[in-house]
């Protein structure tokens, strides 16, 4: 999945244990999981996969890119978890285009754009300037005890170029990837994160 596989099992653990759930699952016609709901007088977990484009993420599909599919990494999923005030959505899809990462690149930079400030980031590290958002979101990642995104489960890494715009709670990232037969491979990601209490004197944006 796209999503790190534990923060899902830890929210549908969580639903288990609850009282007066409801689940709902459809199927694919290759009889995998398509869509799963589960809902409890608390909250619940929607996961839906398969159906996630560059518009319901608020951004333009590149000039003749293609989705990737075939295979879980590449999924496109959107994915939330939401039990009372404590609400995290993750939205991805993966692109491949022929064209060279610096094209990609400059087209996401504007396309960005519409979110206020955009940081390039080469790993943890920024590259250029701005080095931050106005909305405070950086390159680094964030020590979050309570919620840990990996970027491989978007088929980036560590070391990866990645665009980035928003603040720490509601961000939106293009992460690029290895290319693959001549074709550069990236994810359009958009992540809305539960606040996190900033040493007790209130919730962190």
């Amino acid at each position: 999945m796209i999503m790190k596989t534990t923060i899902l099992l830890a929210g549908l653990a969580l639903v288990a244990g609850l009282t007066g759930c409801k689940v709902h699952v459809e199927k694919n016609a290759s009889g995998e999981d398509k869509n799963v709901q589960v809902d409890t007088p608390f909250g619940g977990v929607h996961v839906n996969t398969d159906q996630t484009t560059a518009a319901d993420l608020g951004l333009p599909v590149y000039p003749g890119a293609e989705a990737i599919t075939g295979d879980d990494q590449h999924k496109s999923a959107d994915v939330h978890l939401g039990f009372g005030e404590w609400q995290l959505r993750v939205r991805a899809v993966s692109y491949s285009s022929a064209d060279p990462q610096d094209k990609v690149t400059a087209f996401y930079k504007k396309a960005l754009g519409r979110y206020g400030d955009v940081i390039t980031c080469q790993g943890n590290t920024p590259v250029g300037t701005p080095t931050s958002t106005a909305e405070g979101l950086t390159c680094a990642d964030d020590k979050n005890p309570k919620v840990q995104i990996d970027r491989g489960d978007y088929g980036t890494n560590k070391h990866s170029l990645e665009l980035k715009a928003g603040s720490k709670r509601h961000q939106h990232v293009v992460g690029f990837e290895e290319p693959k037969n001549g074709k550069t491979r990236f994810a359009l990601v958009a992540l809305d994160l539960p606040a996190v209490e900033d040493n007790g004197e209130g919730k962190s944006d």
